[in-house]
């Protein structure tokens, strides 16, 4: 039995249910906005582990009968109507559900995809570079400050080739710097700590890994942020391609070390046949380049969950 955390409304949460459907995978869906209205979870943890039970309108387990878990991740609304709690005593009850549901994922003894501790790494793109050094990957020569005669300095150091995006796992847009913006605009630094990077010449790449899988994606566009091309009304094109087999290992190698059962590394291959990484993704929106090229990403995870080979 598989065990899927998520709301509807996302769109991985669909997609996976959906694959499970195909492939004939039992499954239990915790629809988190219906949580913990039409859902009874109990579990406890003693000297002989963890044991607990799930109950929902569509049926019950038994948590030791879980062979994997798929969690979009765990963002509680709701939680029962109580008007006699102030909005601050709502907010802490709801806090206590989604603590609960975190908690549990961070105990199953089965494969879970992608536990909130191996995910926090996202907090920080900076730690990230360093990690990615370490499995043999380039990075940027970046730049983090609250200074912007530094930030000027840097750019006239990489004369002129240099972008700027958010230090966290919060998503931004990713900019390039402009002569314009060395003015007033530039001084805003000082109120937020800003990463600038050299730009990197070459071609994006998205690997996405699963388990001891490689799954590549090579994307042609002419914007900054191929996330945002259709927005900037700029050309972009997905897909399938190969990479060499030292830097998918470097890929595997950087997802395992942080516990990532599935992840999303976003690399750029220069003219050269360099490959600089960016960032990894610990819960990627792969929807997008399954559609596009048709790999079976979806399939991969689903044979993980159900700790099946495929």
């Amino acid at each position: 039995m598989i065990l899927v955390c998520g709301v509807l409304a996302d769109g991985m949460t669909e997609l996976m249910c959906a694959r499970l459907e195909d492939l004939g995978y039992e499954y239990l869906f915790l629809d988190q906005a219906q949580f913990p209205g039409r859902y009874d979870l109990s579990w406890e943890l003693g000297p002989d582990g963890l044991r607990g039970r799930i109950e929902s309108p569509g049926g019950a387990v038994d948590l030791a009968d879980l062979t994997g878990a798929y969690a979009r991740y765990v963002s509680y609304k709701g939680g029962p109507e109580r008007p006699e709690f102030s909005e601050h005593e709502k907010q802490l009850v709801d806090a206590e559900y989604q603590l609960s549901l975190m908690q549990l994922l961070e105990l199953l003894p089965c494969t879970v995809v992608n536990r909130a501790g191996a995910s926090v790494s996202n907090d920080s793109k900076v730690y990230q570079g360093f990690l990615a050094q370490q499995f043999g990957l380039l990075t940027p020569e970046t730049l983090v400050t609250t200074d912007p005669d530094a930030a000027r300095a840097f750019y006239e150091a990489h004369h002129g080739e240099v972008i700027y995006k958010s230090l966290s796992g919060v998503r931004s847009i990713v900019r390039r710097l402009t002569e314009e913006d060395l003015g007033e605009r530039l001084e805003r630094v000082r109120n937020c700590p800003t990463q600038f990077q050299e730009r990197v010449e070459g071609v994006d790449l998205r690997v996405h890994t699963v388990g001891d899988k490689v799954f590549a994606t090579e994307i042609r566009s002419d914007a900054h942020d191929y996330r945002y091309a259709r927005r900037e009304g700029a050309d972009l094109s997905l897909e399938e391609t190969e990479i060499p087999d030292a830097v998918a290992q470097s890929c595997l190698g950087l997802a395992r070390s942080l516990g990532l059962h599935l992840s999303g590394v976003d690399l750029r291959r220069t003219p050269e046949g360099r490959y600089y990484c960016f960032e990894i993704n610990p819960s990627p929106g792969f929807i997008f380049y399954e559609r596009a090229t048709g790999q079976s990403i979806s399939e991969a995870v689903a044979h993980l969950l159900r700790g099946t080979p495929g």
